[in-house]
């Protein structure tokens, strides 16, 4: 694709990121037969290849309209379409250069301002949002249905391990997850206490950064980076062995802190660093499946679903390791028929954009419970909250179903 960016973006990293980026494109048109909007709407500027045109005349000079916002904003950044570009387009990268010129274009509307707002400002910091999520499930039954749909039940976290062991790995606690589901983290350092790892939890680590990114407050999600890079390098330093995620979301958005921090000359080799360091908990699992295998083998009779999320199969580009761990111990685990396609939840994507979201939503669950599934199982908070306001069937992390097989040992 030939380019011929504006004076005021093209001499900048970011307008010489989205110069290689526009170039790699070919028209081909692949990625619209796997984008979820594409496919619920059928408007060319609703999938990739319009976004991209759409971003491209933004780049180059042309005045954004609303129209452009509107259509950047129904894009959930699943990036299924970087999976399936024979180009190698990151599509991703792109959409949050893209975004954020738009925005500083065209005004939006007071509502949607105070709504993103109070969405980037609030769910990042736990002292605000652990306590509305627990008077939230006090009060649970009493919500509306689309605001019970975002508070799921109290759950119990059970202990956390005490043991020390000479392997140490570090534990991104996020935000969201403790407060919403805080037995996910607790089963994972149960999990690898048992195969004699010890999970540390760096107490000023917090938000990824990738709320703030998403809602176009760089800035502010740097000094997420910076703080969480921060936290960690004394236990890096100590030699911790990883970086362990258990929400693919967060995930994704660490595994990016080298690029997203290339220009700060006092962080850039720290970042890179970090996200060399960063696992996926399903990247972790593998090397213990024989030792599993040996404890739980025929004792896990559970038929499960499992869905892979976006941020693990699209954005880190890992498939088939959450299956190959859970069927070393036994699960019967299946993949839907359109396990590609986002589930709808997208980071703040559920609540910027319901009608989809759930659209999208009831689409997933529909093809999960075919296989008559005892329960549904993901690997980000996000997916497991959304798929779960769905349907009755339990949706769980799928460490949590290794984690109780163990305890029933």
């Amino acid at each position: 694709m030939q380019t011929n960016l504006a004076d005021f973006i093209k001499e900048t990293p970011e307008g010489r990121e989205a110069d290689a980026i526009l170039r790699a494109c070919v028209h081909c048109g692949f990625c619209t037969a796997t984008c979820p909007t594409y496919q619920l709407l059928g408007d060319e500027l609703d999938g990739p290849r319009g976004r991209i045109y759409l971003i491209k005349q933004v780049l180059e000079g042309k005045p954004a309209t609303r129209h452009t916002q509107l259509h950047l904003d129904r894009c959930l950044t699943c990036r299924s379409c970087e999976s399936t570009c024979p180009s190698g387009v990151q599509y991703g990268r792109l959409a949050d250069i893209g975004r954020r010129v738009v925005d500083d274009q065209v005004p939006r509307p007071f509502l949607q301002r105070m709504l993103r707002t109070a969405l980037k400002e609030t769910l990042p910091r736990k002292w605000l949002f652990s306590p509305a999520m627990k008077a939230g499930q006090l009060v649970r039954p009493l919500l509306p249905a689309a605001l019970r749909s975002k508070v799921p039940a109290k759950q119990k976290s059970g202990a956390w391990p005490s043991t020390a062991h000479a392997r140490k790995m570090l534990l991104l606690d996020g935000y969201v997850q403790p407060a919403m589901s805080p037995n996910i983290n607790a089963a994972t350092a149960r999990v690898l206490d048992a195969l004699g790892v010890q999970l540390v939890v760096a107490p000023r680590a917090g938000c990824c950064g990738a709320l703030r990114h998403h809602l176009n407050d760089h800035e502010a999600a740097r000094d997420d980076m910076r703080r969480n890079i921060d936290a960690w390098w004394p236990a890096v330093e100590a030699g911790a062995e990883a970086i362990v995620m258990t929400a693919s979301g967060c995930g994704a958005m660490v595994k990016e802190y080298g690029h997203l921090l290339a220009h700060d000359a006092a962080y850039a080799a720290k970042a890179a660093r970090i996200a060399e360091l960063t696992k996926d908990l399903s990247e972790i699992m593998p090397a213990f499946e024989a030792q599993l295998a040996t404890r739980l083998h025929g004792k896990v009779s559970r038929r499960v679903a499992y869905h892979p999320p976006c941020t693990l199969q699209h954005g880190q580009q890992i498939r088939g390791k959450v299956e190959g761990v859970l069927r070393a111990v036994g699960v019967d685990v299946t993949l839907c028929a359109d396990s590609h396609i986002c589930c709808g939840s997208a980071g703040t994507y559920s609540v910027l954009q319901p009608d989809m979201s759930y659209k999208l939503r009831d689409n997933k669950l529909a093809n999960l419970l075919a296989s008559h599934p005892e329960e549904i199982v993901s690997a980000n908070i996000g997916c497991l909250t959304h798929l779960q306001s769905g349907t009755d069937t339990p949706v769980r992390h799928w460490i949590e179903l290794i984690d109780g097989a163990l305890q029933a040992q």
